[in-house]
Order: C-alpha cells, then structure tokens, then sequence
C-alpha cells in the first residue's frame, strides 16, 4: 500500500484552509515497481487487443466486447481491487485510479470497463454480505459475469432518489417483483449482472438489488444511437414484476440512495482521472502530426500558435494528473487510518472516499473540462483532417463529450462541492468560519509586501495563500449574507465552485512540480515548473473573473467597491513570460514527438 511520509491527517475540503507541503503529497512518479509492471500490463492489453479492433468495437460487433472484457479479467484488470479471497488482486485505490487513467484512452471500452468494474461491481464489493461476495465477486473479477446500474429513469436524473421503479414483495415472502423502466444503462446489451435500485412500497428512498439477467421479466430496448461512444452497450431496460430472491437485496431496506451517493463519489473521481491516458493519447498524436504536416515550407509544430496549443493540452493535463493522485493518495491514507482504527477494509474504504467526496467532484469536473479542451485543440491543430472520420480526433472529440455528463453533470458537482464545504463549516467539521473572520480583518491592514524567500516557489505560494484568501472573502461573504437562501443561488454556487477548483489544480501542480525538483533536480523538473507556474498564473485571472461576477451577483452596491478592492488584492501576481514557458513545453513535446511529461 502506498503512502506519503511524514503527513499529517488531513480532512476532505481542508486544503483551503491549511498549507500543504510538497512532501505530504503522493505524485505518480512515485509509483512502486509492481504497479508500475501492472500499468505497461494494461498498456500491452490495449495494444494488443482493442487498437486492432477500434472499428469494430464502434461498431457494437455482437460479441466483441464481451470477449475483450474477459481476456481483460484473465489478465486479473477486471479484479484489481476485488479482495484476494474473492479471487482478486486487493490492490490500493490509487492502483485502482491508474487503471482507470490508463484504460481511458481507449474511448468506447473505457465506459464498458468503468461500468463493470466500478458502478456495477462496487456496490457488491462494499456493501454485499458474504453470501453475496462469494457467489458474485469471483465471477465479476474474471469477467465470466458482466455487471450493469440501473439508477436513472426517465424522470430521475440528477434527481435519482425520484426514482419510480418499485419492488413488491410476494405473498410468500420469498421474492420481491420489481417493475419499472431504467435508460441510458452501460453494458445492457450483455450485462449478467444488474444493480437495481427500486422504492418498496411507500419508502421515502431507494433499496438496491442485485438481480440477474436470467431472473426473468427483463426486456431491452435498441442499442441507443449516441454522439459518441458508440461501441459501449447503451439500452432502456425494463422490469416487469422481475422476482428477485430476498436475499438478493443489497444491504438493507432504503440503503439505495446512500449506496448510489457513496458509489458515484468513487466513480467521480475515477472518471476525472480516467480522462488522464486520453489526454496523453491525444497529445502525442497532436505533435506528431504538427511535426509531419508541412505548410509555407516547414513544419506546423515550429509555428507559435500550434506551440501554444501544444503546451496548453500539456499544462492542463499535468494539472489534472498532479490533482487526481494527490487526492487518490489523500484517500487512501484515509483508508488505512479508518482500517488501524478497527473498521474493515470495505467499510474504511466509503468513509474513506466520502471524506474527500469534495475533491473528487473537483476531479471530476476539472478532468472532463480538461479532456474536452485536448480533443478540441486536438482537433484545431489537425485542421480539416480534424474533422474527418478517418483521422483519429474525430471519434475523440464525439467520446469526450459525455465525461462532462454522467457521473453526475459538471453543474451538478459543482454546486454538489461548494454545498458540502458549507455543510461540513456549518457541522464543525471544517474550520472555515476563524479563517474567513480573518481575512475580514486583512482587508483593513496594509498588504504583506515583505520579501517572499528564495525558495524555488516562494512566490507562487504566497500567490496560493492569496488566492484561497480570495475563496474565503467571497464564499465566507456569500454564506453570511444569504445564509441557507445560498443553495438557491445556483450561479453563484458555480461562481464560486470554480474559484475552489482552479485552486485546488494550481496547487497540485506546484507541490508535484517541487517535489521533483527535490527528487531530481531544477534542471530534471524544468518542464514541471514551468508547467506548474504558468497555470497558476493562468488560475489567479480566472478567480479574479469569477470573484468579481460573484461579488456582483449578490453583494450590496454600497459594498460592492470594498469587495472588489479586496479581491483585487488577493489576486495579484507578478508577471510571467507564459509566451517562453510554453514554448519551452512545446519543444520538448516536438523533441520526443509524444507527450513527454
């Protein structure tokens, strides 16, 4: 199990409230040997067994899918964090995260893998009792089961718990008939295996059931015709008084919709670190045709623009990596510290997660917005190629596209984190009140213009203190003046939720960037810095832009004026050649004709 020496615990959410140092994160180049050897396992996998047949997969070839999805559990990627008594390999979440990261360049098979692996087996693995583990978790792990969800209804999206699909329980007891309607279900085409959640009777939440394709009483509608990833099984399924056993259902009574919460908040951040492998994909097939397409007689890739695009997909994507291990890791020593503590593995494991469920909305915002703004460059810098169907960011840029939409839509996570921070202030949870108390009285004091140091990010750190001072002053202003009306505030909500994302990125790549340079040298970890400071420069504008809307959106005319100064304020930073950073990323992607990072 990895983990990060000498750290101090550190509770979800609390990043905005405390400094962290660069040797209490977890960066993925240090990951061990053995997960290194699991990684290029599941790079050799892709290679050999879904590049050749792409095509085919978009096409939903009648039994591809299923067939790669089992040689994938041969290889042990379907079980890589099933318990080894249940035939799995028991690995740390953060394993699990590079799994994802690395199966998410293939498109279509990574919502078929995602689907299986996570929202379809996890909530067995976490909440099933024994009887239930035995009989389902081996089979899943190898893949001789597929595993669907079955959550959303047509009038239940964002809002599942509306759900109307209800369980019935017979006259003898032994089963209970579930009916209802489920759409957009990943993997319904093959799934042996569906999580079911259904309402019993008048309950006011959902009860989950794990019920099998065989049970009976289950019809599909056509494979959905989608924008994109087109080779994942998308169907309607219907249940018509479908008798699931008593035994099969999973947990207790009205545990669904808890189930359904805690499940998403794993796949939330699976799914923003998932976006990574994309990204890199994408990356490299960028440069390498900027280095072969010829135009005024050389080649794109030595013309500014392109090197800018170039080294704008490369600081984003070193953001999103440098954030989704730092918060996996974050999990993980929460993991072990609830297991020393005397809860099991899988009980540690959701209260390890649902401690950081704000950072891994973050995750997963920022990584799909960071995965669409790739293919879109991706597909800019191809040019009209870009746009045809034979080059390889055409089908990019369709799959890209949902990542900002299941797992809960961007503005749905976005409100989902800033109301969590404010819950967990309110609950004393988090200690935001004496920090925002503090920033008040600031605003009256004259500015730190003391000399930062010499350290290798002095400046940018400060620049950092700043920048969450600036959160505090419009999130703690918000909080006060409009108290629970807050929550209806959704576009301030959205205000304010990116200030926090765009922090939480920008300080993830400062302190991943320091920590190399401390491993390998300034000189080693050139291209991390300059990575690291230009998006921190690029984040103290964008929280400037969405203070300033916030202030205005809510905040007194009288008071508005002492409201901007102080934002203003606390989003000041010194000037930055971004120009010669960036072109300094960019040749060293052109060099290696990949993602180089």
């Amino acid at each position: 199990m990895d983990t990060v020496s000498n750290k101090r615990s550190i509770k979800g959410g609390e990043f905005l409230v405390r400094e962290t140092h660069a040797h209490e994160i977890f960066i993925p180049e240090e990951f061990s040997e053995e997960q290194q050897m699991m990684a290029q396992a599941c790079k050799d996998f892709i290679k050999a067994e879904i590049e050749p047949v792409r095509d085919r997969i978009e096409k939903l070839e009648e039994g591809l899918v299923p067939s790669i999805l089992e040689k994938a559990g041969e290889l042990g990627l379907l079980g890589v964090t099933v318990p080894e008594e249940y035939g799995g390999l028991g690995m740390s979440f953060n394993t699990s995260m590079l799994m994802a990261d690395i199966i998410g360049s293939t498109g279509s098979f990574s919502t078929t893998y995602g689907a299986h692996t996570g929202i379809g087996t996890l909530p067995i693995q976490y909440y099933g009792n024994d009887e239930q583990k035995a009989k389902y978790l081996p089979k899943l792990g190898t893949g001789e089961y597929k595993a669907a969800y079955c959550l959303t209804e047509p009038g239940a999206g964002s809002d599942a718990n509306s759900g109307k699909t209800k369980a019935v329980l017979n006259e003898a007891g032994t089963h209970y008939l579930i009916s209802g309607q489920k759409m957009w279900i990943s993997n319904a085409g093959f799934a042996d295996i569906f999580i079911v959640f259904a309402k019993i009777g008048d309950d006011k939440n959902l009860t989950a059931f794990i019920v099998e394709r065989g049970f009976g009483g289950i019809t599909f509608g056509e494979e959905e015709e989608k924008l994109g990833i087109k080779g994942s099984s998308t169907r309607q399924v219907f249940f018509d008084n479908t008798p699931v056993p008593v035994e099969n259902m999973l947990s207790d009574r009205q545990m669904g919709f808890k189930i359904a919460v805690n499940i998403l908040n794993i796949g939330r951040i699976k799914l923003g670190c998932g976006v990574i492998g994309g990204c890199k994909e994408l990356i490299t097939q960028s440069t390498q045709y900027a280095n072969e397409r010829k135009q005024f007689g050389q080649s794109i890739s030595n013309f500014g623009a392109i090197k800018h695009k170039l080294a704008e997909m490369a600081i984003k994507t070193f953001a999103v990596e440098s954030a989704s291990y730092r918060s996996g890791q974050d999990i993980e020593d929460q993991i072990e510290a609830l297991q020393n503590s005397g809860l099991s593995k899988e009980e540690a494991l959701l209260k390890g997660v649902e401690q950081f469920a704000i950072e891994a909305a973050i995750i997963k915002v920022h990584g799909s917005e960071a995965l669409d703004y790739v293919v879109d460059q991706g597909v800019q810098i191809y040019g009209g190629m870009g746009f045809s169907a034979d080059a390889p960011m055409e089908r990019a840029y369709r799959d890209a596209r949902i990542t900002r939409i299941y797992e809960g839509t961007n503005e749905i996570n976005r409100m989902l984190l800033v109301g969590m921070i404010l819950k967990r202030a309110m609950k004393g949870e988090l200690n935001l009140l004496g920090p925002a108390m503090e920033v008040a009285k600031e605003m009256t004091s004259l500015p730190d213009m003391s000399d930062p140091g010499s350290d290798l990010f002095a400046q940018e750190k400060r620049t950092l203190q700043n920048l969450k001072k600036a959160i505090l002053l419009v999130a703690g202003k918000a909080a006060q003046d409009l108290g629970p009306a807050l929550n209806n505030e959704q576009e301030l909500l959205m205000n304010i939720a990116d200030m926090i994302i765009e922090v939480y990125a920008a300080e993830s790549s400062i302190l991943r960037a320091e920590k190399l340079a401390g491993m390998h040298g300034e000189e080693s970890a050139s291209a991390a810095i300059s990575m690291a400071k230009v998006y921190l420069y690029q984040t103290v504008d964008k929280l400037w832009v969405s203070g300033k809307e916030a202030i205005a959106n809510f905040v007194k005319e009288d008071e508005q004026n002492i409201l901007q100064m102080g934002l203003k304020r606390f989003t000041k930073a010194p000037l930055l050649n971004t120009k010669e950073l960036r072109r300094q990323i960019a040749e060293q992607l052109i060099e290696k004709n990949a993602y180089a990072f």
